[in-house]
């Protein structure tokens, strides 16, 4: 089920790379560049295979290309998935290999940061500490405001439970700086006042 159409490919490929540098900028983080070269080249592979060996199908083409390029995104999906129902293990062999898989910048600060989350919530703090550090040492780069209040927030957590009292009160306030009405940033503000009380 292939198509006639030589120009099939290459647009598909175009409107994809396209499509996402679009949301990457509505979000701000502008368009990884990695992300566009892969993009660009597993078209022009697409193209190859298509004129020269075998046509291939415009949504396995589109289905391929989406498996690439956000092999690490994926990754950290499943983990998310894995570390939300208590599979830690599991779930950091996964941000591991997506770490390994090639990610630019902004998704390998994800990456560490739900590593973080996942050491946090397997009672590691002081590990979540490390990785959360330096998941924020490369935040000039263009990190989402969310995924900012997450870091900001659970580097907080993780300050507090090993005993950075006035680092992560500094954290917390990092994290409503970043976004205030997030669920990250109404959660910093509740452990603010629950530091309060504690005083």
């Amino acid at each position: 089920m292939a198509t006639d159409s030589p120009l099939i490919i290459p647009l598909v490929g175009l409107l994809y790379v396209l499509g996402f540098g679009a949301l990457s900028h509505v979000r701000r983080q502008g368009l990884p560049v990695r992300f566009a070269v892969e993009g660009l080249i597993i078209t022009a592979v697409g193209i190859a295979v298509s004129a020269f060996f075998v046509p291939i199908y415009p949504p396995f083409f589109l289905i391929g290309l989406y498996l690439i390029t956000m092999r690490v995104r994926l990754l950290v999906d499943i983990g998310n998935w894995l570390s939300g129902r208590g599979k830690a293990d599991q779930a950091l062999t996964l941000y591991r290999l997506a770490l390994q898989a090639g990610p630019d910048m902004t998704s390998r600060q994800i990456v560490l940061i739900n590593r973080g989350v996942a050491l946090l919530r397997s009672d590691d703090p002081e590990e979540a500490y490390a990785t959360l550090t330096e998941a924020l040492r490369g935040s000039n780069s263009r990190l989402a405001a969310k995924h900012l209040a997450a870091s900001y927030y659970n580097l907080g957590l993780a300050c507090r439970r090993t005993g950075r009292e006035a680092e992560a009160i500094r954290r917390f306030n990092e994290a409503i700086a970043a976004w205030p009405n997030s669920i990250f940033g109404k959660a910093a503000s509740r452990e603010l006042r629950k530091g309060d009380k504690d005083t």
